[in-house]
């Protein structure tokens, strides 16, 4: 079973601007009344993990891909196997021996190169959990604003 975690760009922060190029790839999702523009520049600016490639991360990956959520942090160890691909919609044939996060990077590309990649070949555990989810998707504190500080 995947798990998902979303950060969510800071309602503070400046929203990034969509180029040219950008505003004819979401153009549908410009018109949407519940979407619009703003909601453009907040998938860009989000960064989700996606923690297992298999039957439920892979559409997920493919779709958050297509919408154009700015960066997508994947952990997977495993390898792509000829038994994986009836169900695992983000890998082909072609990838069957591959490690997941290879065949994820390319196709994630092909889908939408605007969307930024990080990967983490390791299997998520309770020891490794909080640097991966540090380093990708939960934003430092400000200065003096530590929660655990007396």
């Amino acid at each position: 079973m995947a798990s998902i975690m979303i950060d969510p760009p800071a309602s503070s922060g400046a929203l990034p601007p969509l180029d040219r190029a950008e505003l004819l790839r979401y153009s549908r999702h410009l018109i949407l009344p519940d979407v619009g523009l703003e909601g453009q520049r907040r998938l860009k600016a989000a960064r989700v993990l996606i923690v297992g490639l298999g039957g439920l991360g892979s559409p997920v990956a493919l779709y958050l891909a297509a919408a154009g959520v700015g960066t997508l942090g994947l952990v997977d160890f495993d390898v792509v196997d000829v038994t994986n691909l009836q169900r695992q919609v983000l890998h082909g044939t072609n990838d069957v021996g591959r490690p997941k996060l290879d065949s994820a990077r390319s196709r994630i590309a092909d889908v939408n190169p605007l969307v930024a990649v990080e990967t983490h070949e390791v299997r998520l555990t309770s020891e490794n959990a909080l640097d991966i989810l540090r380093d990708d998707t939960v934003p430092e504190p400000p200065l003096g604003d530590d929660p655990h500080a007396d």
